[in-house]
């Protein structure tokens, strides 16, 4: 029996994947598609999934083939033209711009030199499960047993439809036009657009989205992915769940996109070069739950919305990225099956706030409102407290089930360059972080022994101790300095220890020699199985 089906190879089950390989789960990745879409359905890559894909040892590559979302020029009619910039300069990543269609192709490329390939043109007829597996049944009419399946095959999700899971909510009335096109703005010096700022024109229209044309930067040179609305000539009745491009209709012509350039720009731009075009529907849908049984859902499988701030695919890139440890515990054996009870329990409540903030967002957009924190689209706000792994009190100003807060400035004996905390608990594994100075060296180490021996699961001690400390390294605890003060400002400075998962969530807190509450955590909380 195979490990895990995934269906669906689109950024969501690309990643999924990359996450469950990396934890020595086998995975067989189909998609109905004979080909890639061509298509650049979403470009921002939020500083959060740049943080996933730094774990997964993919973020180089994805800065080399993107650009970095710099700013915004805003031009409401009957007002002046404002721009802002993205401040991020403080955090580790910023905003990128990768069109979709290369991002699936690093993740793919990623893979394959994992042995995992993408079988192109099968497509799902039905699932049978029972406690021990899932039988899949393709239209080609073979049938595999797999441990698990995850659909991550979009809005129309052919997995959410065999399990039977509502997938309710409504579309908006309008259509809307995307382009790959070049512009050539023809603007004075001083009213230039920089590369990597994007525009955002509109027309407020009451108790309606506005008119509007977006363009958003793309890495080459003078192109843009452009959006707005269609005009009724090009509309069609929705049908369905009424979402995602229509590759089954013909796409807008240039000079429908002109047609709104001229309409909204106080200085129209030349549209030219038109790559591809599509018709593009928005709805605003939760799936009413997340799985049945030993059968998944994830990304636009679960939720859709109005494309405003990017979130769509990153939503989907952290539901995989959550998902994929807790699949890979139950499947190697290390933890039991109701660890995977909070893949929903944590990642719906986060869809469901995307998705009303985004319809909220694109109702307004332009009307006054109050202003917004500066991180609200990054997804580093995202955090599950509360939820059933996030356990103990609050260290400093991170609470369980806090995103594992970016600290800079970590020496580590014989390297002559800083390090961050990232580096430091970077890969599969859960990793508790622990502040140590000079003589609890050997309490560090016998705790330590004490876990690995009680927990099957692979478990890495992380130390951190004070700029200034003369503390030796035990074996198997991998020691860093606190040689910038940024350890003790970000967590505080009492001594404390926080089990970090494997999606970089801190999942425990407690003090350091906690050793029961660490394993009453890790077997029962996570439900690891001892060894």
């Amino acid at each position: 029996m195979n490990d895990i089906l995934i269906v669906g190879a689109g950024p969501v089950g690309l990643t999924l994947a990359a996450v469950l390989v990396r934890h020595g789960v086998r995975v067989r990745l189909v998609d109905k598609l004979a080909s890639a879409s061509p298509y650049c359905r979403a470009i921002g890559v939020t500083p959060r999934t740049l943080e996933v894909m730094d774990d997964l040892g993919l973020a180089g590559a994805l800065v080399d083939a993107g650009i970095w979302l710099d700013g915004l020029r805003t031009l409401v009619h009957g007002h002046p033209a404002r721009d802002s910039d993205n401040d991020f300069a403080d955090l580790p990543y910023a905003q990128l711009g990768v069109p979709q269609d290369a991002t699936e192709r690093l993740l793919a490329g990623h893979l394959a030199g994992q042995g995992v390939g993408i079988e192109r043109g099968v497509e799902l007829a039905g699932l049978t499960q029972d406690e021990t597996g899932v039988e899949a049944r393709f239209a080609d009419g073979s049938s595999a047993r797999f441990a698990y399946v995850v659909g991550c095959d979009g809005a129309h999700s052919a997995v959410r439809r065999v399990l039977g899971i509502a997938f309710e909510g409504e579309a908006w009335p309008m259509e809307f036009m995307l382009g790959d096109v070049r512009i050539d703005w023809d603007l004075p010096p001083e009213q230039d657009l920089p590369r990597g700022r994007a525009l955002f024109a509109l027309r407020p229209i009451p108790e309606a989205p506005p008119d509007l044309f977006v363009a958003i930067p793309l890495p080459e040179r003078g192109r843009y992915r452009v959006s707005m609305v269609a005009p009724e000539r090009l509309g069609a009745p929705g049908q369905g769940t009424g979402h995602g491009i229509q590759i089954d209709r013909p796409g807008a012509t240039l000079a429908d996109l002109q047609e709104v350039a001229d309409r909204l720009l106080p200085d129209p731009p030349r549209l030219s070069e038109l790559r591809w075009s599509s018709i593009f529907r928005i709805s605003m849908r939760l799936a009413a739950r997340y799985g049945t049984g030993r059968v998944f859902i994830a990304g636009d499988a679960c939720h859709i919305h109005p494309p405003t701030g990017g979130q769509g695919m990153n939503t989907g890139i952290q539901d995989a990225y959550n998902l994929g440890w807790k699949l890979a515990a139950v499947a190697r054996g290390e933890a039991g099956p109701a660890l995977l009870a909070s893949y929903e329990a944590e990642r719906r409540p986060v869809a469901e706030a995307v998705i009303a903030r985004t319809v909220e967002q694109s109702l307004n957009f332009g009307r006054p409102r109050p202003p917004e924190d500066r991180l609200a689209d990054t997804q580093l706000l995202v955090n599950y407290r509360g939820g059933p792994l996030s356990v103990g009190a609050a260290v400093g100003p991170v609470e369980p089930g806090d995103r594992l807060p970016e600290v800079q400035g970590l020496r580590r004996h014989g390297l002559g360059f800083p390090l961050r905390l990232a580096d430091a608990v970077r890969g599969p594994d859960l990793v508790l972080l622990a502040t140590v100075r000079r003589g609890e060296v050997s309490a560090l180490e016998a705790l330590a022994a004490q876990l690995r021996a009680s927990v099957r699961a692979p478990l890495r001690l992380v130390a951190v101790a004070p700029g200034d400390a003369a503390v030796e390294a035990p074996p198997g605890v991998s020691l860093f300095y606190d040689a910038a003060g940024m350890f003790a400002a970000a967590f505080g400075p009492a001594p404390a220890a926080l089990i970090v998962r494997p999606d970089k969530y801190v999942g425990w807190t407690g003090a350091v020699g906690d050793a029961g509450g660490m394993l009453d955590y890790l077997t029962g909380v996570l439900g690891l199985a001892a060894g």
